[in-house]
């Protein structure tokens, strides 16, 4: 079943590799993957998704929470999360850029670049709606994709929110901060 783990980490070189190396090392796979700093720029938070059983995701939630750099964790749940994915795709316009710019209004995707004989799409939204955009925009020839990591925040009132570090860092200067 797939799993959404909200990771919030201290905003530092390093910390992906080893937290993506934790996955690694353990066997474990990373379906989805987006990271990007919080509200408060000391602190990352990544957003993985992996197929895992119960008692592989409480296992995956252990090893994370011993690495120093990893603040908190949680299994998000599917079904009272906000999620969202974006995409850039890329197809061949020719004569058909009034046809393509309708149906992409369908999708709610936005036309970001409009050059030469292509057009470039953006979108977001779940793994479905994506999917049947791309399925879409195939017939008149999808030259390029990519495609963004899902991002998650649980509704209602509760946070994952850090404030303070649990342990004591040095201060980072300007020209060593974090990203």
């Amino acid at each position: 079943m797939e799993q959404i783990l909200s990771i919030v980490v201290r905003n530092q070189p390093g910390v992906l590799m080893r937290v993506a190396g934790m996955f690694s090392r353990r066997g474990f796979n990373i379906d989805s993957l987006a990271v990007g700093t919080t509200q408060n720029p000391e602190f990352s938070r990544m957003t993985v998704t992996m197929e895992a059983d119960e008692p592989t995701i409480i296992q995956v939630t252990k090893q994370l929470a011993k690495l120093v750099e990893v603040e908190r964790v949680k299994v998000l749940p599917p079904k009272s999360s906000a999620t969202r994915s974006m995409i850039l795709v890329k197809v061949k316009a020719g004569n058909k850029r009034p046809e393509l710019l309708q149906l992409a209004e369908v999708f709610r995707a936005h036309a970001v670049d409009v050059t030469g004989e292509s057009l470039i799409f953006v979108a977001t939204g779940d793994e479905g709606k994506l999917r049947a955009f791309v399925d879409v925009m195939r017939p008149y020839g999808v030259t390029e994709m990519v495609q963004t990591g899902l991002v998650a925040l649980e509704r209602g009132d509760t946070s994952l929110a850090v404030e303070k570090s649990r342990f004591e860092w040095p201060p980072l200067d300007d020209d060593h901060a974090a990203i």
